[in-house]
């Protein structure tokens, strides 16, 4: 199943999608396979696997922890292509990556090693939209979609050019800054996802500080997918029972809830 056809089934149970974040090799790389066959099984409708960095400059200190400690394990984007590949999940993946390792990596072996995984789409932070086309070329080829980022400052020229090229879903950053566990949404992220909607009908999800079910809930039905990052970093580091809290969060975009 690829992400288009994930939100359509999700847009006919009038549910908002729980996109789920992992760092691959965290704590261990087998434990982050284990991790994201837990998180599929426990209801997260799509889920995304960042890649570890050295210096990811867009991840909050929760999530840079975690990219350390894989890194010290010895994660790299080879070997979580090659474990991925030989997990069975019910839901679609998303690898995040910064753009180093990709290039590193080889782009035209990238997606051709994507292609034979269950990851449907890949978001690359640190990629200019406006230096994008060979990266979209090649992931239209490939049929694994391209996602990008809006943010509260982007402009109405931005947010058409991110509406035209973005593929999968547009990902829409709640906050200017970093990603982190946050008391309450901020009051722009709200004028952001009702200027989009005019612009577009691609489905919008929202990332960044999401991290209580009280936050899903005032996002669902507003938006197509919430996505949450730190708070199951941080339930994987202390060890909390991770069904539990996916399906805390899963039931948050049952809700009832109107359109904005």
């Amino acid at each position: 199943m690829n992400l288009s056809q994930k939100f359509n089934e999700l847009r006919q149970k009038n549910e908002t999608a729980l996109i789920a974040y992992t760092t691959g090799g965290f704590p261990s790389l087998k434990e982050s396979m284990e991790n994201i066959k837990i998180l599929s099984q426990s209801g997260a409708d799509i889920i995304e696997v960042g890649v570890p960095f050295s210096d990811p400059i867009a991840d909050g200190p929760v999530i840079q922890e975690a990219s350390h400690i894989a890194l010290q394990n010895g994660a790299t984007l080879k070997k979580i292509i090659s474990e991925i590949k030989n997990i069975s999940v019910s839901c679609p993946l998303v690898m995040m990556s910064y753009i180093n390792p990709l290039l590193a990596y080889g782009k035209e072996r990238l997606f051709e090693d994507l292609q034979m995984s269950p990851i449907s789409g890949i978001i690359i932070p640190d990629l200019p939209i406006e230096a994008s086309e060979e990266w979209i070329r090649l992931s239209s080829k490939s049929e694994i979609d391209l996602i990008f980022f809006i943010t509260p400052t982007s402009t109405e020229e931005r947010m058409k050019y991110v509406a035209e090229k973005s593929r999968g879903f547009i990902y829409c950053i709640s906050i200017t800054g970093t990603t982190g566990v946050r008391n309450r949404l901020p009051e722009e992220l709200f004028s952001l996802i009702s200027r989009m909607k005019i612009i577009t009908t691609k489905p919008l999800a929202v990332g960044f500080g999401i991290s209580t079910p009280e936050h899903v809930k005032a996002l669902a039905g507003k938006v197509a997918g919430v996505i949450i990052g730190s708070r199951f970093i941080q339930a994987i580091k202390v060890k909390e029972y991770l069904s539990d809290l996916v399906g805390q969060f899963k039931k948050a975009t049952q809700s009832e809830r109107s359109e904005s």
